[in-house]
């Protein structure tokens, strides 16, 4: 290695040095045959063999379509193909207009990059994902954030706006599970002229009728100028969307940067979001096996802890409070070796006491499972 790197390596060095003397030093590692506490894949979906030969069905029978895009969407990665699935899309989340997004990352930064602009205000929850604060971060405009679902600060946050105001929320909370109160949002935005944005990842294919998120399931799309829809969690696949108006769409295909400078995703990807979407329109039974598992989670492993130890969620996101890294750890190494795939969420991830096992709850899981796991927890807290 040339020596002019050198300063650098060694500034690197020093940091991770410092992430691995206080415990938050992150690394990887491959799952192996534990049983799954711990994946997005709530229904089932990825690991799904019906899934899977429709996925392959639909390619054979689009023999002639390209392994890539091979170019961004407005070059060459328009296709006939990802204009039939966004308006199946649309169709699906009951909106106007659909745009797929390469990851649910690239549509968020996109969104919040691209529609505030400077001199408007960007209110947004303290808890919502790295993503969308990340694409805050980006946009030109005043950003404050009010307390987590807290609707008494946005209401006074509101009073004190300027420009246009954009509101920015998780439909259900990826650290903490629990639902944003979506019509009483709606209710303030509405009464000050914002604009509600709503991140749907651990919603899609989830709740709703047909899966279409907590926004549709409360009727309330009419209400909400974007939704951000993630195809890699509940839905087995990958990318995303933002559905909105037509005139949103319009807008993000001209300035949201993450979609005009990328390569668009390729043919078989937009085949699995399709094929995704038909299976869990026309199948609902494993949305009901997943409530079933839920239901039994709450009653028979968090009622048996302190509630003190639980966020309060609602959602297949179960998230049990360890205070430290290392109690963080000790736990979730307990889990895995006794079979279960449980994950230590750590500082920085979270404020610094708020360390927990991000439990993770899926169709596929079984009472038996379940059981195992309240004897695990049991056994490896201290009362």
């Amino acid at each position: 290695m040339i020596e002019t790197v050198q300063p650098v390596l060694q500034a690197l060095a020093k940091r991770l040095a410092t992430r691995q003397q206080d415990g938050s030093l992150r690394s990887l590692r491959v799952n192996g045959s534990l049983i799954d506490f711990s994946s997005n894949d709530y229904l089932g979906l990825a690991r799904s063999s019906a899934l899977r030969a429709a996925i392959r069905q639909a390619a054979d029978q689009s023999a002639s379509i390209y392994n890539g895009a091979t170019g961004s969407r407005l070059l060459a990665g328009q296709t006939e193909l990802a204009a039939d699935v966004e308006t199946e899309l649309a169709h699906f989340y009951r909106s106007e207009q659909a745009l797929i997004f390469n990851s649910g990352y690239d549509a968020n930064i996109g969104l919040l990059a691209c529609l505030p602009q400077k001199g408007d205000t960007l209110l947004t929850d303290e808890l919502i994902h790295a993503s969308m604060i990340d694409g805050a971060r980006l946009s030109y405009a005043f950003r404050h954030r009010f307390r987590h679902n807290d609707l008494a600060d946005l209401e006074q946050q509101l009073q004190q706006a300027s420009g246009q105001v954009f509101v920015a929320v998780e439909s259900v909370y990826s650290m903490d599970g629990d639902f944003a109160p979506l019509p009483e949002l709606c209710t303030l935005c509405d009464q000050y002229g914002a604009a509600l944005l709503v991140d749907e990842a651990h919603a899609s294919g989830v709740y709703g009728p047909n899966g279409e998120g907590r926004v549709a399931e409360l009727g309330l799309q009419n209400r909400v100028l974007a939704r951000v829809h993630t195809f890699g969690k509940g839905l087995g696949v990958h990318g995303a969307a933002v559905v909105g108006p037509m005139l949103l769409r319009d807008y993000m295909i001209n300035f949201a940067r993450s979609f005009i400078y990328t390569t668009a995703l390729p043919p078989h990807s937009l085949l699995a979001i399709r094929e995704a979407h038909r299976l869990v329109r026309h199948d609902s039974s494993v949305r009901q096996q997943l409530a079933e598992q839920l239901n039994y989670f709450q009653t028979q492993v968090v009622a048996q802890l302190p509630a003190t130890r639980w966020t309060k969620s609602q959602s297949p996101i179960q998230c049990l409070l360890v205070s430290g890294n290392d109690e963080a750890r000790r736990v979730a190494s307990a889990g895995q070796q006794a079979g279960l795939d449980l994950r230590a969420i750590l500082s920085p991830t979270v404020p610094i006491g708020q360390e927990r096992i991000r439990i993770c709850l899926h169709a596929f899981n079984t009472t038996d499972e379940l059981d195992r796991l309240r004897v695990v927890l049991q056994t490896a807290l201290p009362y």
